[in-house]
């Protein structure tokens, strides 16, 4: 699976760990920054990368790493296909993808640490969606909301 991975200053430094964890899992990683720190960065220009990769079939699923995690997945979700969540527990990350078909997972690197994050890419990307006939149901109606506002 083809993964794009995108950090904001504030999320840059699980950025290198979570890439490196996308590869070992066999993923081929869209390394989209930012790497420094220092350098100031807005979460929305991250979030736009990684909506660009996955509505131009660049990338299959994101991984999405801010300060809190919060703007991120704010801003990721104004893009129509983008089913972001913020997730800090393992459940939520696989279970986002197996009932809402979740494509981009929202990390707070102030929040949580390496290891953390490390177990929710794992959650992450091994899940696949369910394509139960429920799920079906919410995800057209999520899409009709898309459409209507």
């Amino acid at each position: 699976m083809k993964v794009a991975v995108a950090a904001d200053h504030a999320g840059s430094l699980l950025l290198d760990p979570v890439l490196n964890e996308v590869r070992r899992l066999g993923h081929e990683a869209l390394d989209l920054g930012t790497h420094d720190p220092a350098k100031p960065d807005d979460y929305p220009d991250r979030a736009a990368d990684i909506a660009a990769a996955l509505t131009e079939r660049r990338a299959e699923r994101g991984v999405l790493i801010c300060g809190s995690g919060v703007g991120a997945s704010v801003a990721a979700n104004k893009v129509r296909g983008i089913r972001a969540a913020l997730c800090h527990d393992t459940y939520s990350a696989h279970q986002g993808v197996e009932h809402d078909e979740m494509n981009v997972l929202c990390l707070g690197a102030r929040v949580i640490g390496e290891a953390l994050a490390i177990e929710l890419v794992r959650a992450f990307l091994s899940a696949n969606f369910s394509g139960d006939e429920r799920h079906r149901r919410r995800l057209n109606k999520i899409a009709a909301m898309e459409s209507r506002f």
